[in-house]
């Protein structure tokens, strides 16, 4: 059988206590054939997920101070030198590996630098987004259109960006803020931005740490208010 070819893909899992799903998670990234390498940041799991993870095939690396953005921001330091495109999703099972070629065949092919998913405008299972999130989703589209002009519908996890372009960005944001940063930051920088539907399925384990509880879901908001008007106040400055 001949050896595999390289594509300069790399995955990037945030996980919190995930040993349920995050196995067929990783499993699920490397039968695509795209990636090079599955990275897990342990954002600090009391139960089994980096054991389950390596089991799978994943390269964990540790990031023991809670805090989504901190383990994303783990997971950009570890990965390859030759690392041409980061994809990041999450470790619970809801995002879909198989439709990884959707998002990083435009970036190879040189047309998009940042390729985000829409769980919104995609086919949903029932349950798995609530209410709030997919308000929040339209809202900050709405914000971010009028803030730079582009057209975003949902801050999904799934998406993937040209390594260059996301070393650039300047991310800081440490906690549930990331993924509107990063956007917020694409679109500031001029980035060749498409948002495509993605399908998403209801977590196959363990409790979401954002929607799953009242707590989850207000301090999640709180910090994703913050860092909308922290990195729009930035634009201002001259």
């Amino acid at each position: 059988m001949n050896a595999r070819t390289p594509r300069g893909i790399s995955v990037i899992i945030p996980a919190l206590n995930e040993e349920e799903p995050i196995g067929a998670v990783v499993r699920g990234c490397l039968t695509s054939g795209l990636p090079d390498e599955v990275i897990v940041v342990d954002n600090g799991s009391t139960d089994r997920t980096a054991e389950r993870a390596r089991d799978a095939g994943a390269r964990v690396v540790a990031a023991p101070t809670p805090g989504y953005g901190r383990a994303c921001a783990a997971g950009i330091r570890a990965l390859l030198p030759q690392t041409t495109i980061a994809v990041f999703l999450d470790g619970d099972g809801s995002d879909c590996p198989e439709q990884m070629e959707q998002l990083v065949a435009p970036i190879e092919e040189g047309k998009q630098d940042f390729v985000i998913g829409s769980r919104t405008r995609g086919k949903r299972e029932p349950g798995s987004m609530n209410f709030q999130q997919v308000l929040a989703g339209r809202i900050a589209g709405v914000l971010l259109r009028l803030l730079y002009g582009v057209k975003y519908s949902d801050m999904c996890p799934f998406r993937a960006i040209r390594r260059d372009a996301l070393d650039q960005l300047g991310m800081k944001e440490e906690t549930y803020g990331w993924n509107l940063e990063m956007q917020m930051r694409a679109a500031r920088a001029g980035l060749r931005i498409l948002e495509m539907p993605v399908n998403h399925r209801c977590r196959t384990g363990g409790e979401s740490k954002v929607s799953g509880t009242l707590r989850g879901t207000f301090v999640a908001g709180i910090r994703i208010i913050a860092t909308l008007v922290r990195v729009a106040a930035e634009r201002r400055r001259p």
